[in-house]
């Protein structure tokens, strides 16, 4: 692509391979236009998402939500403007069935992240989950498309999505509750004796070790969801059931070291080694399951 539109496309690519750190892992394994394709929904749904995780006051970050709203609508009645992250977009759902109204469910629930949150059980916590990650699943879908028709695949896609969206908060329990977040069922913790807390080093406190016994739980329950999503992979071709793969065996490999050892995610972030995300991604090209 050239012009105006192969720039729009450079400007996702670019967006893409600085900000999604996993996922770029696998969208690398896709086909030109496929890639091209993803890179266009990554970088709108990135674009949400640091609506919600910025610095601005809470009623401006609900007027850049409305406006994004505004684009989706403009964009789903043809009008393309001059926005690149825009304009691929237009350009990649003329050439998929990217359903645009996903976007709309990701924006609600990042408005669900405005202020403080506290899930009250785990059906409030998978609801959420799939506002902001089903959702995602669904895009990709849309692009990766499907070898055979099965009525299943977007019920496969959502979950595979809301498992990621589950590895997630495990992997952030530290930096959510700092920011006033606890998205760990409020139900869930009181039965497990979890008063959920930081110490004076600022890391998660855990003196009875009864948050670690609950993390093992939780991401426990992720890997049930993860092995849900995943009975997607056949239905795809080889190159998208890679992309599939690559992303998906990262995070749940994420979720199995934390399952295995939750004190990782009391002071840090835990991440996994590029030279491991790169192995994972190249077993998937394979055809070798993560």
């Amino acid at each position: 692509m050239t012009g105006a539109l192969g720039e729009a496309y450079a400007a996702c690519e670019q967006i893409t391979r600085t900000e999604a750190g996993n996922f770029y892992y696998g969208i690398r394994l896709l086909p030109p236009e496929k890639r091209s394709a993803l890179c266009a929904v990554y970088a709108l749904a990135r674009r949400i998402d640091d609506i919600g995780d910025g610095d601005l006051p809470r009623a401006e970050k609900v007027t850049e939500l409305d406006r994004v709203r505004a684009d989706l609508a403009a964009l789903s009645a043809g009008h393309r403007g001059s926005d690149p992250v825009l304009v691929a977009l237009a350009d990649a759902a003329e050439r998929y069935p990217i359903p645009l109204d996903a976007f709309g469910e990701l924006v609600d629930g990042v408005v669900m992240d405005l202020g403080d949150v506290r899930v009250k059980d785990v059906d409030e916590l998978i609801g959420y989950c799939r506002h902001v990650a089903g959702s995602i699943g669904r895009l990709c879908l849309s692009i990766f498309g499907a070898q055979r028709s099965d009525p299943r695949l977007e019920l496969f896609a959502d979950q595979l999505g809301i498992a990621l969206q589950q590895t997630n908060i495990l992997r952030d329990v530290r930096e959510d509750l700092g920011n006033g977040r606890v998205y760990l069922p409020a139900d869930e913790l009181q039965r497990f004796g979890v008063e959920l807390r930081t110490d004076a080093a600022g890391d998660l406190d855990d003196p009875e070790g009864h948050l670690a016994g609950y993390l093992r739980h939780a991401a426990a329950r992720a890997d049930d969801w993860y092995a849900l999503g995943l009975r997607l992979v056949p239905h795809l071709d080889r190159r998208s059931a890679a992309c599939c793969r690559a992303m998906a065996g990262i995070y749940r490999h994420l979720n199995r070291v934390i399952g295995a050892d939750p004190v990782q995610v009391y002071d840090k972030r835990l991440r996994l080694s590029t030279a491991h995300k790169a192995g994972v991604a190249l077993a998937s090209l394979a055809g070798v399951r993560g």
